[in-house]
């Protein structure tokens, strides 16, 4: 189990990142203590705001009394959430914050169930609590724990992943809430240029999205309507308008991310990074299958496009490490869905068993930069991480600018 620990002194940012996500239906409260919370499932933020304030001392000797933990069991633990409780509840009893106003979120927007826990970091005198050695205290307890309850030990260094969204299941129900933990989030991190690769990178989270346009009142009228669809892609229930989703996924809104991906592809050098990753992975594969593996390990997907008679027309890569979506053809000729094909119609003798086995063992993810890269501005904090939470990273860093603003004011 992994403990990701951040001191800050926004209590309502806190509150309201992981208060959102209940309202949303995305997360849950599993435990609070000194805190009130409506039994019907929802999270008023504000009156829970209230309650930890009710504790807040007038003098305080820090900057930062606001204790924000995020635990992230290894992936292959599947726990109840009675056993997320028991862990939490252990865990915060033994860094030393049993006593202190809390409240334990479990998230479920990702494959990967992990919990969120926000306390006070300050005592009633205003004095920070476990000041010192916290990180090193977090890593000793949650080492203590997997062995305790059977968990299998996790480490950044040993699980290093990339940003992956959570499939929707149609077979769990809930489709208006499995499709907004996905449309939302991949809206805002990924850079797709164009329509057909937003339409792309959202089937390989078993979604269709198809444009409608028409005339209302006399006026010209286009919007999007998001469908489920199973692992075949065939559509399953009901459409669901963009409007049910917010602006933000709707047609105007998409139209101008695409229009700034364009740019952002070239300014932040996305693609070149991209397209090394991929160059490395197809040096190493004799066959289609093997291509997808490697790249799969660099923390990239591709998708194929074939037409009736089994040929290749096209070709898309989704880089979850800097949020890349483009097809084959604008990485260039070499990589487009000819090229591709080309390469997998010649014999490879130079592909040793042995080159590939080499390939399946290495993990090293594609070079990027701590600022264009989800992981890796999750590596400049002095703990150890797991995976990412796309929005989690998002909110630290709206921190990190509101703060660089306030300095310069």
């Amino acid at each position: 189990m992994v403990a990701k620990i951040s001191y800050g002194s926004s209590l309502y940012g806190a509150l309201a990142y992981n208060g959102e996500k209940v309202n949303e239906g995305v997360a849950k409260i599993l435990e609070t203590n000194k805190v009130f919370c409506p039994a019907d499932g929802g999270h008023d933020i504000t009156a829970c705001m209230q309650d930890f304030m009710a504790y807040m001392p007038s003098q305080i000797r820090t900057k930062k009394p606001i204790i924000h933990i995020s635990l992230n069991p290894h992936p292959d633990d599947k726990l109840s959430d009675e056993q997320f409780s028991v862990i939490a509840l252990e865990y915060i009893e033994k860094m030393g914050y049993g006593y202190q106003p809390f409240v334990v979120y479990k998230h479920e927007d990702i494959d990967r169930h992990h919990l969120h826990i926000v306390t006070l970091a300050v005592d009633e005198t205003g004095r920070k609590i476990n000041d010192g050695n916290n990180f090193y205290a977090s890593k000793r307890i949650t080492r203590e724990m997997e062995q305790k309850y059977g968990l299998h030990p996790a480490d950044r260094k040993q699980f290093k992943e990339a940003f992956r969204l959570r499939k929707v299941r149609p077979e769990e129900g809930s489709l208006k809430k499995q499709l907004a933990s996905v449309i939302k989030p991949a809206a805002k991190f990924y850079h797709c240029p164009s329509f057909k690769e937003y339409r792309t990178l959202l089937s390989t989270y078993n979604i269709c999205v198809e444009e409608v346009k028409g005339e209302v009142h006399g006026k010209p009228y286009n919007g999007l309507v998001y469908f489920v669809t199973d692992e075949n892609g065939k559509k399953f229930g009901n459409p669901f308008k963009s409007s049910v989703f917010g602006k933000s996924v709707g047609y105007e809104a998409l139209q101008n991310r695409f229009k700034t991906a364009k740019e952002k592809l070239k300014e932040k050098q996305l693609a070149p990074k991209t397209k090394w990753g991929v160059e490395q992975a197809l040096n190493r594969s004799a066959t289609r299958e093997d291509f997808r593996d490697n790249l799969h390990r660099k923390g990239i997907d591709v998708l194929f496009r074939e037409n009736e008679e089994g040929r290749l027309y096209g070709i898309t890569f989704i880089d979850h490490n800097n949020g890349c979506v483009v097809n084959g053809s604008r990485l260039g000729k070499d990589l487009s869905a000819n090229a591709i094909a080309e390469w997998f119609d010649r014999p490879h003798p130079e592909l040793s068993d042995s080159v590939q086995q080499s390939e399946k063992s290495n993990l090293s993810q594609t070079p990027t930069s701590d600022e264009d890269s989800v992981l890796g501005g999750l590596l400049d904090l002095p703990l150890e991480a797991h995976g990412t939470d796309w929005e989690e990273e998002q909110f630290r860093r709206r921190m990190q600018r509101k703060k660089r603003k306030q300095r310069k004011i």
